[in-house]
């Protein structure tokens, strides 16, 4: 499963679970700032950063 990473890897900002975020393929993870700052690539392997999936927040009602 996709480890979802609660910060970005560059400025430590918080990022919510269903929040627009970058990953690369070692899921090293980015806010948006921070990928366009690297012109879409992970400084720590130089891969890709691609849009990483979105996850609802877990909800409290039962139903």
């Amino acid at each position: 499963m996709l480890e979802m990473r609660s910060s970005c890897e560059s400025c430590q900002c918080s990022l919510a679970a269903d929040a627009e975020a970058y990953i690369c393929s070692y899921e090293c993870t980015y806010c948006v700032d921070c990928c366009t700052i690297h012109a879409s690539r992970c400084p720590n392997c130089q891969g890709e950063l691609v849009k990483r999936p979105r996850r609802q927040e877990a909800s409290n009602e039962s139903g």
